[in-house]
């Protein structure tokens, strides 16, 4: 597997732009220069993050999100450590 990134990126098995294969290496997200541990998807072509809005649910049980703008970094946490 290569170290390039999908422009975008899901956690949510349901989701098109979910990729098990690159979640399984622990990718981190920078956002505005600040770790993210709460990011649900991203696009960096479009510089967007969703992030979990504390606990609140859906009527589904699905966790509500939020699309914040800026620029968006992603990087594998296990390259970082070495």
């Amino acid at each position: 597997m290569s170290d390039q990134f999908p422009d975008r990126l899901s956690v949510d098995p349901s989701s098109p732009y979910y990729n098990a294969e690159i979640l399984a290496r622990d990718v981190g997200i920078r956002f505005k220069g600040v770790e993210k541990t709460n990011v649900e998807e991203y696009c960096i072509s479009e510089g967007w993050v969703r992030v979990t809005a504390g606990n609140a649910k859906d009527r589904y049980g699905n966790p509500l999100t939020i699309k914040v703008h800026g620029p968006v970094e992603p990087y594998f946490r296990d390259k970082a450590k070495s």
